[in-house]
């Protein structure tokens, strides 16, 4: 789908969250993955955190954000698995006024064209809470350039036709 050069670009304001027990900023390269590219298209880092696999504590940092008007679009890394730590989809959930079901879905189908039937081990997901979109994704960086590459870059970028996320974005309060 094409880009309209007639239409101008709108930065977002992008929060990056790694969830995990052992990663720190240092070796996160899951959210430095995720930071360079939204800064790479053009985008703003509104924060970036490092928060432990609790659903408690993931909850809370969505809703920071989600009530901070400095915060248009939260992106998670990490916990999305099926394992018993991997918690971030219950968070998610938890916080959503609306999921987004096609984005999971459809980042799943990108994800089979490269790991095959290993995709269904994710949990990612996409929603809306209180006009901020929410995009939780798995902790590889493979995972994150997938995501950003195939669905992201395109729907956060306001001049993508037929349509994205930004156009929507006034909108998402009605």
């Amino acid at each position: 789908m094409p880009i309209d050069e007639t239409r101008t670009f709108l930065p977002v304001r992008i929060a990056v969250l790694t969830v995990s027990d052992t990663r720190t900023l240092a070796d996160d390269r899951s959210g430095d993955t995720l930071v360079a590219r939204a800064e790479g298209a053009g985008h703003t880092l509104a924060a970036r955190a490092i928060i432990k696999d609790d659903v408690a504590v993931i909850e809370a940092q969505l809703r920071a954000w989600i009530a901070d008007p400095q915060v248009d679009v939260v992106i998670s890394t990490g916990g999305t698995g099926v394992t018993g730590r991997d918690t971030t989809p219950e968070a998610f959930h938890a916080v959503y006024d609306k999921e987004i079901p096609g984005f999971g879905e459809l980042f799943r189908w990108i994800s089979f064209q490269k790991i095959g039937t290993s995709t269904i081990q994710s949990r990612a997901t996409g929603g809306v809470a209180s006009g901020t979109y929410l995009f939780a994704l798995p902790g590889s960086t493979g995972a994150c350039k997938d995501a950003w590459d195939g669905i992201l870059a395109s729907q956060l970028d306001s001049r993508f036709r037929p349509c994205n996320f930004v156009e929507l974005m006034p909108r998402l309060l009605e």
